[in-house]
């Protein structure tokens, strides 16, 4: 069994000094950051995003699905702009491309756990358990410590992800081909609890609206509780606006930039149009709260909303008035020093790179 979980909650870091590199390969770009350690503090060294649009045939913007090899050619002309050098690095691996699942078990011994859990997992993973790499975490109780079995409890809760050979072997070819030999990967929502949660909140929600999907964590004290995954995501409200006004999605996607969900357009308020594609997301993330909050007995402090789709104009408005508890948006920037001129400029794009902040963060610790 790969030992890939503990990288992803961060367990047993052994701390590296050197520049890292976190890479977060999205759907619809890429987004790096370069980090160094100074005085026991993450300092921001260097920081880039390339459109992967253009390297499908597509615009800036669009979402993609990309052969390795345009994912090597892309990464290899942005790392060249940005005159990266380290080798020490994380990449983010797609929810999408992975199944994550949270099932309760005995309270047994780690070793019998060890053999349990992968004959338990069948029931969630819906292909051979010999075509997926597998781990799986025991997820503590508030104030116990991280071992398999506390006395006196009859079950445990434990996580279990799954990642298909082929993504594990096409992201190490991607891995080796850009020679980042001290690399290693994390499950993109992951990284990016790391970069905006709070380790210290009782429990809340970090949704991640990217291009194609959007990512859902519930996170209790920095502990992931439960995942899910949202087919839809920012991509969806361009293709909407395209029909709705009868232009490209190249110009739907300059549109959107510009006005997000505010304003009207040939005589159509933006925000109803958004409205329909958002309208789904919206209530799937309420679902997913109230039935956490009725199952669990517990109240959900706030709602962090992350990735490109948390920028767009009027979306934060639009979630306070949607979702049934307190949003903000996240702000990955503020877990690094970073000069104080770019602050306006970081508070513009910070939640695209809260995944990319976030591996670099687990790459500065020390694999």
């Amino acid at each position: 069994m790969a030992n890939f979980l503990n990288k992803i909650i961060g367990l047993g870091a052994r701390k590296k000094e050197g520049s890292v590199l976190g890479v977060d390969i999205g759907s619809s770009a890429i987004k790096i950051v370069q980090l160094k350690k100074e005085k026991g503090r993450a300092v921001l060294e260097n920081y880039g995003e390339l459109a992967l649009g253009p390297y499908a045939g597509f615009g800036v913007g669009q979402a993609t699905n990309l052969p390795k090899e345009k994912i090597i050619e892309a990464l290899t002309d942005l790392f060249r702009e940005a005159g990266i050098t380290t080798k020490n690095a994380g990449i983010s691996i797609p929810m999408g491309a992975t199944m994550i699942s949270l099932i309760e078990m005995p309270a047994l011994p780690e070793k019998q756990l060890a053999t349990s859990i992968p004959i338990e997992a069948r029931k969630y993973i819906p292909v051979p358990i010999s075509e997926v790499v597998i781990d799986w975490w025991v997820i503590p109780q508030r104030g116990e410590s991280k071992e398999a079995s506390s006395p006196g409890k009859s079950t445990i809760d434990v996580l279990v992800a799954a990642i298909h050979n082929e993504t594990m072997r096409t992201y190490q070819e991607i891995k080796e081909k850009m020679g980042l030999m001290d690399g290693f990967f994390e499950i993109e929502i992951f990284s990016a609890i790391r970069s905006v949660a709070d380790s210290e909140a009782p429990l809340i929600m970090i949704a991640d609206m990217g291009a194609g999907t959007t990512k859902l964590a519930m996170v209790e004290y920095g502990i992931v509780r439960n995942t899910h995954t949202i087919s839809k995501g920012s991509q969806d409200i361009t293709s909407m606006l395209s029909k709705s006004m009868g232009i490209s999605i190249a110009k739907a996607e300059e549109v959107k930039r510009s006005f997000g969900l505010t304003g009207e357009l040939g005589g159509k308020k933006l925000e109803d149009i958004g409205g329909l594609s958002l309208g789904h997301i919206f209530s799937e993330v309420n679902s997913v709260l109230l039935n956490y909050q009725k199952r669990y007995n517990k109240t959900v402090d706030k709602v962090i909303l992350t990735g490109g789709g948390a920028l767009l104009k009027g979306m934060l408005e639009m979630a306070k008035n949607n979702l049934k508890t307190e949003v903000v948006v996240g702000d990955p920037f503020t877990k690094v020093e970073s000069p104080a001129f770019l602050e306006e400029t970081f508070q513009e794009v910070g939640p695209e790179f809260s995944v990319a902040i976030g591996i670099a963060l687990k790459a500065l610790q020390g694999r």
